[in-house]
C-alpha cells in the first residue's frame, strides 16, 4: 500500500525524519517496503498573471499573453483556447526545465516569446493535455509552482500482512502512527448539511441474502454536476496510485483511501425504479462489468441489482449499465458490509481482484460503513454542488460477528513476552489502540479487553497480548534461551540406513535429488500401469496448485524421469541421481493415505563420463546392479538374489529383476521400457531401482561379525554348466547356497555363452569355485569330492549337465 505523507499528516502531527517514521512502522509489523521521494518534473516554473491577451498578427490559432510575475512582465506567445485575462497559469520563462525540455526565448511567425504557459501533462503532474491548467486564485504571481501546488512528498510502500485489513487505509496508518509517537490521531471531520429531497421517496433497500450482505446503506444526492476533481483531490489519489476518473469517482476512491470502506455510486437515473436488490447470481447469468468485459455467474456470486437488472458485482466491480457519465445528475451512494468469504470467492473465480475486493475479502470495520457514507456524501456534494437528500437509508437484517470482551490475565502477558509490565502499562499500551480496558469483575490483576471494530482480526487473549509486544517495541523485550536439556535423537533403523545409502550413493558419484511428491494425474498413463495396478490407488489434492500437482505418488521412479527430462533439455545426458522419499496410497474413504519409504535410483549415459584416454562405454543394467549390490553388501545384507520380472510396465521385459532378501522381495531393478522413454521424448537407455525401505529397515540388524582372515591359500576350481536357456543363473547359485558346503568360501559366474556348439535352446553357464579351510591347506582330493558333491547336486537338481 501507498502512502503519502503529507495526506497522513492530515490525520497526525508527523516530525520526525521519513526514514526514522519507517522504523518505527516496520518494527511495529507494518514492513516499510521503499521510500519515495516525490519531486516535481519541472524547474523554474512560477505562478503568471495574464494581464492582457491580443491576437497574432500573423495567425488566428495564436495568441500573445502578457503575463506579470514578480520578476516582471513576459510576452508570451500561446496556442491554447482556455486562457482568459486575468488568468492564473504556470509559466515557464527562459531557463526553465519541464521534462526534459529547457525553455529559451524564441521567435514565433515574426513575434518574440520569453517562455512558455504550461498543461497538466507537460508539467507531468496530469493527464489533461486540452489546455493551459489554469490555477486557484489566491496565489502570488512569481510564486514557484512547485511551492504554490504543494507537489512535493514522500511516498511510503508498506507490506500490510492479510490479517491487518484495518491499515488499509490513511486513518488505519495514522492510527498507528499516533500510537507508536504518542501524537492524537484526527478523524476527518462530517459536515453533513441535508437539503434535498427525501431519500425514502426517490430509493428503496432490499437485501434478499443477508448472510452474504448483513448490511447495505446508501445516500442520494441531486443535482450534481460531473466534472473533473480539483487538483488538491487529483495530486493525493496520484499519490497513492490511483487514476482520477471525475469529481463522483475520485471522491469514492478518496474516502476509500482515507477510511478503508470500498464505496461505489450509481447513477441514480439508470437504476430502474430507483431500487437496489441485494440477491445472489442466476447460475449462468451474464454481466458486463465497467472494464467492457462480460461475464457468466455463478450461483454463489452476489450482486447489486435494480428493479430489472444487475447493476453491480457487489464488492468487485460496478456495472456498465450504472456508470457514472457527464450527463448523470442524481447519485446513488453505496457504503455496505459484505461477506468476507463471499467476496474472496467471487474474486477469485472470476479473476477480478480490484482495489475494494482487496479490502472487502479481508474484512473491514463495520462500524464504518456510515461514517464513510457520510464523508462521502458531503464530499460530492461540495465538489459536484450537488443537494445531499433528506436521511440516509441503513439496512441490517443479517449478523456481523463482532469480537466481545477478551479476558487478559496480566501474569501471562509477563509470562509469554518476558517481561514486567505493570497493569497501568498495559493499559496505558492497549488504550493507544483505541481498545477499551476495564477491570476483570471477578478475577484479580485481570482485564475485560474490547478491542475496537476495525481491529477484525483480534479474537483471543493472545491477540491482545501481540499487540502489546508490537506497542512496547520488540526491541525492548529481552532475548533468553529456553532451559531445556539437549539431547540426541535416537536412531532407528530407518534413519540410520537411509543415512548411511546416502553417504554411499553419493561416494559412488550419485546426486541427491528431492522432488514434490505431487505428480499429474496422467502418470499413470505414461508408466503404462493398467487399470488394475495398485499404484493407480491415488490420493488426490483437494485444492491443487495446478493440474501438475493433483495426486500423490505411488512411483518415485516418474518423479526421475521428469529429473533427466529437464537435465536431457539443458544438454545433461549422463545422470547419476537418487532419491529417499515418500509414495502413498489410497486406503479407505476418511482414512490416511498408506505411506511407503522408498529408494530409487535412475542411471543413464556413458559409464565413466567424459576425459582423456576414457573409453565411451555407455552404463547398462549391470552397472546399476552392481551398485545397488555393493549398497546391500555395505549394509551388511547376505543372501541378496535377483529374480526375473514379469508384469512390471514401466520396465524393459528382458532386462529387469526383482530384488530378494532370502524369501522377502524388497524391489524391483531394471532398464525403463522404450515405450515409456517415447512418452519424455528421450532416447538414451536408462536403468532404475526403487527399494522398499521400510521393509529393508524390517530385515537390519546392524550387526557386524569379523572373522579372521584364512592364512591358508584357496582351491579354485571351475565349471561350465548347459542349461536350459530359460533356466536363471540364480537357480543354480541358489542350490550351491543351499548346499551348506561351509569350506566352499565364494561362487560367481565367469561366463555366459550361448550360440554355435551347443544344442538348441540352451546355453553354458560358467561358475568358478573358491573353497578355503581357516584350519589347514585343502588337499585336492579333498576339494574334488566335495566339488563333485556340489555339481552333482546341480544335475540333480536343475537337470543341468558338465560341458565337455
Amino acid at each position: 500500500m501507498l502512502v503519502s505523507i503529507k495526506w497522513l499528516n492530515d490525520y497526525v502531527d508527523i516530525d520526525a525524519p521519513p526514514q526514522e517514521l519507517a522504523l518505527a512502522l516496520t518494527m511495529a509489523g507494518l514492513e516499510v517496503e521503499s521510500i519515495l521521494e516525490k519531486k516535481p518534473a519541472f524547474s523554474g516554473v512560477v505562478v503568471g498573471r495574464i494581464d492582457s491577451i491580443t491576437r497574432h498578427p500573423q495567425s488566428d490559432q495564436l495568441s500573445v499573453c502578457q503575463v506579470f510575475t514578480k520578476a516582471g512582465n513576459f510576452s508570451v506567445v500561446c496556442g491554447a483556447s482556455n486562457i482568459f485575462a486575468g488568468a492564473l497559469v504556470p509559466l515557464a520563462t527562459a531557463g526553465a526545465r519541464v521534462g526534459s525540455i529547457e525553455i529559451q526565448r524564441t521567435i514565433i511567425r515574426g513575434v518574440a516569446s520569453e517562455g512558455m504557459l504550461c498543461s497538466e501533462a507537460e508539467l507531468a503532474i496530469g493527464e489533461d493535455n486540452s489546455g493551459i491548467f489554469i490555477l486557484d486564485q489566491g496565489l502570488t504571481p512569481g510564486m514557484p509552482l512547485e511551492e504554490a501546488l504543494d507537489i512535493e512528498d514522500t511516498i511510503l510502500e508498506i507490506a500490510v500482512t492479510p490479517n491487518r485489513s484495518d491499515c488499509l487505509s490513511l486513518i488505519g496508518i495514522a492510527r498507528e502512527v499516533a500510537a507508536l509517537t504518542g501524537r492524537k490521531l484526527k478523524y476527518p471531520s462530517r459536515n453533513i448539511r441535508e437539503d434535498g429531497a427525501d431519500i425514502n421517496l426517490l430509493a428503496a433497500v432490499t437485501i434478499q441474502d443477508p448472510d452474504l450482505c448483513p448490511r447495505y446503506s446508501a445516500r442520494v444526492i441531486q443535482d450534481v454536476k460531473i466534472a473533473p476533481s480539483p487538483f488538491w483531490l487529483r495530486k493525493r489519489l496520484a499519490a497513492v496510485g490511483l487514476r482520477p476518473i471525475n469529481n463522483v469517482v475520485d471522491v469514492t476512491n478518496y474516502v476509500m483511501m482515507e477510511l478503508g470502506q470500498p464505496l461505489h455510486a450509481f447513477d441514480h437515473g439508470q437504476l430502474a425504479g430507483g431500487r437496489i436488490l441485494v440477491r445472489r447470481a442466476k447460475e449462468g447469468e451474464a454481466f458486463l462489468t465497467l472494464d467492457d468485459k462480460e461475464h457468466r455467474l455463478r450461483r454463489d456470486t452476489l450482486m447489486i441489482c435494480d428493479a430489472e437488472r444487475p447493476v453491480a458485482i457487489a464488492g468487485i466491480m460496478g456495472g456498465k449499465n450504472s456508470e457514472v457519465e457527464e450527463h448523470t445528475t442524481a447519485i446513488l451512494l453505496e457504503s455496505a458490509y459484505f461477506s468476507p468469504v463471499s467476496i474472496r470467492r467471487s474474486a477469485k473465480w472470476l479473476g477480478m481482484a480490484s482495489d475494494a475486493s482487496f479490502r472487502f475479502e479481508r474484512g473491514i470495520d463495520p462500524e464504518g460503513v456510515l461514517i464513510a457514507l457520510d464523508r462521502a456524501a458531503q464530499l460530492i456534494a461540495e465538489l459536484a454542488h450537488g443537494r445531499l437528500c433528506l436521511n440516509r437509508i441503513d439496512q441490517s437484517p443479517g449478523k456481523i460477528e463482532n469480537t466481545s470482551r477478551i479476558t487478559l490475565r496480566e501474569k501471562r502477558v509477563n509470562q509469554l513476552l518476558g517481561t514486567e509490565l505493570t497493569g497501568n502499562t498495559i493499559k496505558e499500551i492497549l488504550t493507544k489502540i483505541e481498545m477499551r480496558v476495564v477491570p476483570h469483575e471477578t478475577q484479580p490483576d485481570s482485564y475485560l479487553v474490547t478491542p475496537p471494530s476495525c481491529r477484525v482480526d483480534i479474537s483471543r487473549e493472545i491477540d491482545i497480548i501481540e499487540e502489546i509486544a508490537r506497542i512496547y517495541g520488540y526491541e525492548k523485550i529481552g532475548t533468553t534461551l529456553p532451559e531445556i536439556e539437549s539431547l540426541p535423537a535416537d536412531e532407528n533403523n530407518l534413519s540410520r540406513i537411509i543415512r548411511i545409502l546416502r553417504e554411499k550413493l553419493s561416494g559412488s558419484g550419485y546426486t541427491e535429488v528431492i522432488n514434490y511428491s505431487f505428480v499429474p494425474e496422467r502418470f499413470c498413463e505414461t508408466l503404462l500401469l493398467p487399470a488394475d495396478d495398485q499404484r493407480r490407488k491415488l490420493v488426490r489434492i483437494g485444492n491443487p496448485l495446478t493440474e501438475d500437482q493433483s495426486v500423490l505418488r505411488t512411483s518415485i521412479v516418474y518423479s526421475l524421469l521428469e529429473n533427466w527430462k529437464r537435465n536431457a533439455n539443458q544438454g545433461c545426458h549422463d545422470l547419476r541421481i537418487f532419491e529417499t522419499g515418500r509414495t502413498y496410497f489410497k486406503t479407505a474413504d476418511g482414512q490416511l493415505p498408506q505411506e511407503t519409504n522408498i529408494l530409487a535410483a535412475l542411471l543413464t549415459g556413458r559409464r565413466y563420463g567424459e576425459g582423456l584416454d576414457i573409453p565411451d562405454y555407455t552404463a547398462d543394467f549391470y552397472d546399476l546392479k552392481g551398485s545397488l549390490e555393493r549398497l546391500l553388501a555395505d549394509l551388511k545384507f547376505k543372501n541378496v538374489r535377483f529374480t526375473a520380472v514379469s508384469g512390471e510396465p514401466f520396465l524393459h521385459p528382458g532386462r529387469s529383476c526383482h530384488v530378494h532378501l532370502g524369501d522377502e522381495t524388497i524391489g524391483i531393478l531394471g532398464e525403463i521400457n522404450p515405450l515409456v522413454l517415447d512418452k519424455f521424448n528421450l532416447k538414451n537407455r536408462a536403468i532404475v531401482f526403487e527399494i522398499d525401505l521400510d521393509r529393508l529397515a524390517e530385515l537390519y540388524s546392524g550387526e557386524v561379525t569379523y572373522r579372521e582372515i584364512s592364512k591358508f591359500p584357496p582351491s579354485i576350481r571351475d565349471a561350465a554348466f548347459i542349461v536350459d536357456e530359460n533356466i536363471e543363473a540364480e537357480t543354480i547359485l541358489s542350490v550351491v547356497y543351499l548346499a551348506g558346503e561351509v569350506l566352499l568360501e565364494n561362487v560367481q559366474i565367469f561366463d555366459l555363452y550361448s550360440g554355435p556348439g551347443l544344442p538348441p535352446a540352451t546355453k553354458s553357464l560358467g561358475l568358478r569355485f573358491h573353497y578355503r579351510s581357516y584350519e589347514r591347506t585343502l588337499t585336492d582330493e579333498e576339494v574334488n569330492e566335495i566339488h563333485r558333491g556340489i555339481v552333482g547336486q546341480i544335475n540333480e537338481k536343475t537337470g543341468a549337465r558338465l560341458r565337455g
